[in-house]
């Protein structure tokens, strides 16, 4: 562990009802020197240590997020590495992965330690960076440190820049030589774009929101995706496909655990985002733009395959695709409106939502949310309560939290799920043993360590 850990107090958790590793139990759990040092019943209290009465409530690893666009560098008008992971740690998200689609893109090594370096003192929550992939930096890509980055993104649906990798033979030879997991955006340009030609012939820019899961369709979706596992197959390459919002594309992926009981794990892994899970296409007509997201947020009957998918294993992760637009942006016509939602600090209390509906157990929410993305990318020493790991915790009230736009955290200052009323809040958050967020704001200063991937 980083030595900043080293100063965080010794913190004991007693009457917790832990969850972790498919299991809820009670017990007490002390912190010491950042990490989990002992995990147990009856613990008494040492000399000095900082004891907290958990009363019954759910202790949770913190989970991790390996998909969010915080901005920086380049656009932090409307986000920042600060502000967002302080709205994450908020939500209980205690480590995140952030997207190379910055200005300019994380396509060199010298980019992906910029980002390090400027994360360093002022994320609240642990980090990686992603290394992206263009049509010209295979040679970095093929330099690339494995420990130095979760893994690469391919967009292979639009993006910005030079970032769209469409070209075959570019995307056969980053499948064939990439040295980490490969992370995708399957959305099929061609596709996209002819709907568009024949949507802004009947409206023009200001096509009706509703019409965006038909101009992103289904089909575009399913075609990228077929070919990004095609592509996988074909080399061995561990791929980890993003953001799946499509009961087509489920048919594609294998049902299992992530980790087999002989060890062994999944080659090729599927994902979705909590904005699948609770909106569907019927939202659209009172959020609109606010919730317009690539790929799009799709059908009612999507929504809950998916969340029969994440219980069957099938979708091995659940991430949010934090992605934040101020308003006036999202207020402009459809066809200059970008996509993306702001949801880090509001993504747990609606995944728990699952919970309190009957779809998910609380140990199937910390599998996908957090044990997972530590699996997937080989994140050493958190994502688990466990002794000798990283003390990133997470304490659960379960009392309502009604989310009003005053409250949220994140520069862009609103919240697609205004309004709502959760049935759980995040009573505390703790990030290397130093408690972050005491259930009404933040507490001291970032600590935020650099994410360590045990290749």
């Amino acid at each position: 562990m980083p030595s900043s850990a080293t100063s965080s107090p010794a913190t004991l958790v007693v009457n917790a009802r832990l969850v972790n590793e498919g299991r809820e139990f009670d017990g007490d759990l002390r912190v010491k020197g950042g990490l989990i040092v002992e995990i147990g019943t009856g613990l008494s209290a040492r000399t000095g240590e900082v004891v907290v009465d958990a009363a019954g409530r759910r202790l949770l690893p913190g989970m991790i997020d390996d998909q969010v666009h915080f901005r920086e560098p380049g656009m932090e008008y409307k986000a920042d590495m600060a502000i967002e992971s302080a709205a994450a740690v908020a939500g209980g998200l205690t480590s995140f992965m952030d997207m190379p689609n910055t200005s300019p893109p994380t396509l060199d090594a010298t980019a992906l330690e910029d980002k390090y370096r400027r994360a360093a003192g002022r994320a609240w929550g642990n980090h990686g960076f992603y290394m992206g992939t263009s049509t010209d930096n295979l040679e970095a890509i093929q330099r690339l440190d494995p420990r130095s980055a979760p893994g690469v993104k391919v967009f292979m649906g639009a993006s910005t820049g030079n970032m769209l990798v469409d070209d075959p033979e570019v995307l056969d030879a980053v499948f064939r030589d990439v040295p980490t997991p490969i992370i995708t955006h399957c959305e099929d340009t061609p596709m996209i774009e002819a709907n568009m030609a024949r949507y802004k012939a009947k409206y023009g820019d200001d096509i009706p929101a509703e019409c965006h899961p038909d101009i992103r369709s289904r089909e575009a979706c399913m075609k990228s995706t077929q070919l990004a596992i095609s592509l996988a197959r074909r080399h061995g390459t561990r791929l980890h496909v993003l953001h799946i919002s499509t009961a087509d594309e489920l048919a594609l992926f294998e049902a299992g655990p992530l980790i087999r009981a002989d060890g062994s794990r999944k080659q090729i892994t599927a994902e979705t985002c909590i904005h699948f899970l609770r909106f569907d296409r019927g939202d659209y007509a009172a959020l609109g733009h606010l919730i317009k997201c690539n790929p799009a947020i799709k059908d009612p009957a999507d929504r809950e395959a998916l969340v029969r998918a994440l219980a069957d294993d099938i979708i091995d992760v659940l991430a949010t695709d934090h992605a934040p637009h101020l308003l006036e942006e999202k207020q402009q016509p459809y066809t200059k409106a970008p996509s993306g939602l702001p949801l880090v600090q509001y993504a747990l209390n609606a995944a728990l939502e699952l919970v309190h509906e009957g779809h998910l157990t609380t140990a199937q929410v910390v599998q996908k949310f957090a044990h997972a993305p530590a699996q997937l990318f080989d994140v050493k020493g958190r994502g688990f309560l466990r002794e000798g790991y990283a003390a990133d915790l997470v304490l659960i009230d379960d009392t309502p939290l009604t989310v009003r736009r005053e409250d949220v955290l994140s520069k862009c200052g609103w919240s697609p799920f205004e309004g709502r009323t959760f049935h759980s809040r995040v009573a505390s958050t703790w990030v290397n043993g130093m408690l972050a967020w005491d259930g009404t704001r933040l507490v001291g200063s970032p600590q935020g360590q650099r994410l360590a991937f045990d290749r």
